[in-house]
């Protein structure tokens, strides 16, 4: 059985890959930091594992790498955003988003990667945004964590693919999670507008994209960055 280890796996994106891994055959550690219920919870559901460990803290990522053990796939999907001028967000919330957004992706790979290499086999994919792509306003610090983001893995996969390992990135439009619980209906008509689709995404939609990437069907694919996001940016 093919081990998987999903951060942020207890949100509406993570919980959503989770549960479609588990469908295709996956063991899941599912990582959370907080979010203890709902990470034992989701486990419970689909026979998964539950992992505690802080994503920007390396060491605690070591020493959570080494008790799970083996991982064929590792989805970096913990993340955190703040809405608000660039001026006005406090120090401590722009060095968290960074630390989690970027930081912990880097940690996370660095831990799971020397067994990787070492069985010339393996997938890594990133959760970034469409705002790493082209920008937010009021949303800065969070589009350059997850434009890191975007650019590590371009990096990634250049230095990892002679070692058969392939490094994606999936990059969301606008996703019904409960990260974006404090828009207005009106927020959310204005945003829809926006989207030549004319809907929005789903966790599920990122769960198959996600599902598409770490199979055999994605062999020939590494270092891009794949755009869910309706049409809103291309």
């Amino acid at each position: 059985m093919k081990t998987a280890l999903v951060t942020g796996g207890s949100g509406g994106i993570g919980s959503a890959v989770c549960r479609t891994l588990s469908e295709n055959g996956y063991l899941v550690y599912i990582n959370y930091n907080s979010s203890e219920k709902k990470a034992l919870a989701l486990a419970d559901t689909i026979n998964g594992i539950a992992v505690k460990f802080d994503v920007s803290d390396r060491e605690s990522v070591n020493n959570a790498i080494k008790s799970t053990g083996h991982i064929d796939l590792l989805v970096n999907n913990s993340g955190i955003s703040e809405i608000n001028t660039f001026d006005s967000v406090n120090p401590d919330t722009a060095d968290r988003i960074l630390n989690i957004n970027l930081r912990g992706t880097l940690n996370c790979s660095r831990a799971v990667l020397p067994d990787m290499i070492h069985n010339k086999s393996g997938v890594i994919i990133n959760i970034a945004s469409m705002w790493g792509e082209c920008g937010a306003s009021c949303e800065v610090d969070y589009s350059a964590s997850k434009a890191g983001v975007i650019g590590f893995t371009k990096a990634l996969a250049k230095e990892v693919a002679p070692s058969g390992i392939r490094v994606n990135c999936i990059s969301p439009g606008f996703i019904l999670t409960d990260m974006n619980r404090n828009f207005s209906d009106e927020d959310l008509r204005m945003i829809k507008e926006d989207i030549p689709l004319g809907i929005f995404g789903t966790p599920e939609n990122i769960a198959d994209s996600v599902m598409f990437l770490a199979s055999d069907k994605a062999s020939f694919i590494t270092g891009q960055i794949l755009g869910v996001n309706g049409g809103m940016v291309i």
